[in-house]
């Protein structure tokens, strides 16, 4: 009987994904029929990077699984391939995002009161609907706001497997970020 070819299909399988493939489902569910343990699947996977090194596709881990994706330094070639223009941000929603990402779990009054005017509710709206952010509490203070963070396709839509991967905060925003923490360890 032929070896079975479990790189290949963990390849194949990473290839055709609609979203990255987390290393629980390639072992769970496509190679669950086979004797092979997740240290073989891994050892797979990183043959496969290395397969890809010299290639303009990448196998990267993102937060959620591994995906293929094309090399970032041919995206000006590739940008006219593509039929969908990437949406524009207003800079109160990338600001609004940004707090939310370095400071979650964080409430609406909390973004407020770092950016200085008010969150409109279209832009957690839309942040929401975009599956970047999710209420992941509430605050215990009255009226018990919501606590919002970041998710899993925020974190593959950047690229990163984790929150710690963000780039350093400017030194302005990390002032105000101070400045926040004070006010809260007054109020309680």
């Amino acid at each position: 009987m032929a070896e079975l070819p479990c790189k290949q299909i963990i390849e194949a399988a990473i290839f055709v994904a609609q979203k990255p493939l987390s290393l629980q489902m390639i072992c769970t569910t496509l190679l669950a029929n086979e004797d092979i343990s997740r240290q073989q699947v891994k050892q797979y996977i990183a043959e496969l990077q290395v397969d890809y090194q010299q290639t303009g596709i990448e196998l990267v881990e993102v937060a959620s699984g591994y995906r293929f994706q094309a090399r970032s330094h041919l995206s000006v070639w590739l940008q006219a391939l593509l039929q969908e223009k990437p949406a524009k941000y207003s800079r109160a929603t990338l600001e609004t995002l940004a707090l939310i990402a370095y400071r979650q779990p964080i409430s609406r009054g909390d973004i407020e009161s770092v950016r200085g005017v008010a969150v409109s509710s279209q832009i957690m709206q839309s942040l929401q609907e975009r599956e970047w952010i999710k209420v992941v509490g509430r605050k215990e203070v009255p009226g018990r706001p919501a606590l919002y963070a970041t998710t899993a396709l925020f974190l593959d839509y950047f690229g990163i497997k984790s929150i710690q991967e963000l780039p350093p905060l400017d030194e302005i925003l990390l002032a105000k970020l101070a400045a926040m923490d004070e006010e809260a360890k007054l109020e309680v």
